[in-house]
Formats: C-alpha cells, sequence, structure tokens
C-alpha cells in the first residue's frame, strides 16, 4: 500500500469513530438498542425457598452417600 493508500484508510476510519462517538453521545449514554453490551437479554434471578434448597441438599445426599458405596 502506497502512503497515499494508508493515510485515506486512516481517514476513513477516524470518519467512523466519530460518527459512532456522536451516536452514543446522543443517546444519552444508554445503549440504542436497549440490551446489555453482550446483547443478550438478561433474567431476573429465581430464589429457592428454604424447602427447595433441603430437598436438592438431601437428593445430593443421597446421590454422593450411593457414589461412595459403590465406590467401597
Amino acid at each position: 500500500m502506497s502512503r497515499e493508500q494508508i493515510l485515506k484508510a486512516i481517514d476513513d476510519e477516524i470518519s467512523k469513530l466519530q460518527q459512532a462517538r456522536k451516536l452514543l453521545q446522543s443517546s444519552g449514554g444508554k445503549l440504542v438498542s436497549g440490551l446489555p453490551s453482550n446483547g443478550r437479554k438478561t433474567r431476573a434471578r429465581r430464589t429457592l425457598s428454604p424447602e427447595a434448597r433441603a430437598r436438592i441438599a438431601a437428593a445430593q445426599k443421597r446421590r454422593w452417600a450411593k457414589q461412595k458405596k459403590e465406590a467401597a
């Protein structure tokens, strides 16, 4: 590439970056699409009741006991 081609490519890139900057400034700092920066919608975390936690813990302990019994 010649020096003129390199300078033109740099100028084109600067122009694109300036347009992107203007777009971000005009949106008030918020993402234009309304989505998080990774592009995926976020879900609210679901909470487990204490009873559900106890059932899950008991089931896991049974699995561990079964595994330990089979290994012995």
